[in-house]
């Protein structure tokens, strides 16, 4: 299915342009995002990754070459926005493998899905926060951590994943 389909192309196609629209959002709402002492990130490449799991589960396949594009993913974002190789090129991936794990134990739905993209972006938040303060990055205290960036960051992205699924879900039925 994957080899004829114009998912083949599509699926890194979006998800770089999820890459750079995670930036641009930032960007283009930082006073909104970033105002002291909150934070809230944009994780659309999360999103991408999670969605193309859980549309991949529905059809009773796993044969997408997610793990490659989100390592690759992670590279590029590493690279281009924090400058430090080898964060997000082992969350992206893992982000992967923890939705398809979840996703073969619990049906995959609207529902379903929203509580995964819930424990994978606590996951992504809460990795990113133990790596920056194991390379002394980051010496805010883990409770700060959890009501100032991972609260807003869930909020602001179960959002997004309320208002993208079923844009994402047409995307995806178009590319295959």
């Amino acid at each position: 299915m994957y080899r004829l389909s114009k998912l083949r192309f599509g699926l890194p196609v979006f998800l770089f342009l999820a890459l750079f629209l995670d930036g641009s959002i930032s960007q283009v709402f930082s006073v909104q995002m970033f105002r002291y002492p909150n934070a809230m990130v944009s994780h659309l490449v999360v999103l991408w990754l999670v969605c193309g799991v859980l549309f991949e589960a529905d059809d009773g396949t796993f044969d997408l070459p997610l793990g490659r594009w989100a390592a690759v993913a992670g590279a590029v974002f590493d690279l281009y926005y924090t400058g430090i190789f080898g964060v997000a090129v082992f969350i992206f991936p893992l982000v992967v493998y923890v939705t398809r794990r979840l996703a073969s134990w619990i049906r995959p739905n609207f529902l379903s899905g929203l509580l995964i993209y819930f424990i994978d972006i606590t996951v992504v938040e809460g990795l990113g926060y133990l790596a920056s303060r194991a390379m002394r990055l980051n010496s805010g205290a883990g409770s700060a951590f959890l009501v100032n960036t991972l609260g807003p960051t869930l909020a602001f992205n179960l959002a997004m994943f309320v208002i993208l699924y079923f844009p994402i879900r047409w995307v995806y039925n178009w590319l295959k």
